[in-house]
């Protein structure tokens, strides 16, 4: 995975490997600081029903995450790779 976080509330992600390689989003988000200073939440539930929960530990520079992908991500992963900004990928 690689992400960018471009402001307060939205984040572009692309996903190097599993299931759902080559994919390439933005998604709105929200943060919230857990202890200032030292931990930062991240989180969103995507339009696929995707949940994300992204803990960034900055005394050691760690970040963990928590994925949650429906079955049919799993089952049928090239059609999860949808684009929101291709009206095509919503049929």
């Amino acid at each position: 995975y690689e992400m960018w976080f471009f402001s307060e509330n939205r984040i572009v992600y692309s996903i190097h490997g599993g299931p759902m390689a080559g994919r390439l989003n933005y998604q709105t988000v929200a943060f919230q600081c857990i202890r200032p200073g030292e931990l930062w939440q991240c989180n969103w539930l995507e339009e696929t029903g995707t949940i994300v929960s992204l803990v960034y530990d900055i005394k050691n520079a760690k970040i963990t995450t928590m994925i949650g992908f429906s079955k049919g991500h799993w089952e049928h992963p090239e059609d999860a790779h949808g684009d929101k900004r291709n009206p095509e990928d919503y049929a």
